[in-house]
């Protein structure tokens, strides 16, 4: 495989605070690469170096084999960047905005290329309406076309569907599905666990820092443990209890509980017996494989 972004003990920091933290990771040719993580983790800087839009204190990025602070220009050219806040220009129409774009990066004869976006983005019946008047998910497909007018080899995503509705989020996956078939590379950033299932493969990020890597599959079985999952009257409560008088690790996930366990035979019935005693009733248990969720959350635990 043709490894085409690689970066090495990045570092970058803002006014004393470590935003990333000797990250290194290795990408290849077609690839979807999820960076996944909860808001601060260092996702949006680390993409924005590989971006070329900041440079790292220390550390190596490379893009096709290039060191990008050297290459600034030329790598820029073979990228597309669709970022958190992408900026729409609302008072030109979509035709419009996708022509400014071209126009930026020097794409001359551009009207096929708009119309095979149009097309595949479902925006050509929208085509003469104003940016401003489109919804949250249109726009998202607008900035995506527009990203890809000059035929980037490397699409970089910051948390694309971010603020966007079930529908949107869903089409622009279709999207994203479509472009993997042309051999387009898509780096994203996500903090939606469901969004990370999708990508080939993922770095967990938090707090500036890699904390595990590889397929989806390759990281949900680095827990090694039986998870329960145990509906109760009380949750909140059921929570706080195994919590504060149990060794064993818990999540909490909106009305469930998930309980982890090296011995699930023989140590489940320590919970059962402390929930008893504290008067809550165990509505239903099942043994579940683990989530990314569950990954996330034991990991930082650690």
């Amino acid at each position: 495989m043709e490894t085409i972004i690689k970066i090495s003990e990045l570092k970058k920091s803002y006014g004393g605070i470590d935003a990333v933290r000797g990250i290194s990771l290795e990408v290849n040719k077609g690839e979807l690469f999820g960076l996944v993580g909860p808001d601060g983790a260092g996702k949006t800087t680390a993409i924005r170096i590989l971006c070329g839009l900041l440079n790292s204190d220390s550390g190596s990025a490379k893009l096709f084999g290039k060191e990008i602070s050297a290459n600034r220009k030329e790598i820029q050219n073979q990228i597309g960047y669709l970022s958190q806040k992408f900026s729409l220009y609302g008072d030109l129409t979509v035709d419009e905005n996708i022509e400014f774009f071209a126009t930026i990066h020097g794409v001359k004869k551009y009207e096929q290329r708009r119309n095979e976006l149009l097309e595949f983005t479902r925006l050509l019946p929208f085509r003469d309406r104003l940016a401003d008047n489109l919804s949250g998910g249109m726009k998202q497909k607008l900035a995506l076309a527009c990203s890809l007018i000059h035929y980037p080899k490397i699409l970089f995503l910051d948390e694309p569907t971010t603020g966007v509705d079930p529908v949107s989020r869903r089409d622009f996956w279709k999207i994203l599905a479509g472009m993997l078939k042309e051999e387009i590379t898509i780096f994203m950033t996500t903090p939606y666990m469901d969004e990370a299932e999708r990508c080939s493969r993922i770095a967990l990020m938090d707090n500036g820092k890699i904390i595990s890597m590889g397929t989806p599959k390759e990281v949900k079985s680095a827990i090694a443990k039986s998870i329960v999952e145990l509906v109760c009257k009380d949750v909140r409560k059921a929570y706080n209890i195994i919590k504060n008088n149990s060794s064993y690790e818990v999540q909490l996930f909106g009305d469930r509980i998930n309980v982890m366990f090296a011995n699930y035979e023989e140590e489940y019935k320590t919970i059962e017996k402390l929930l008893y005693n504290n008067k809550i009733d165990i509505l239903s248990r099942k043994l579940i494989p683990p989530s990314l969720e569950n990954v996330f959350f034991h990991l930082i635990a650690q």
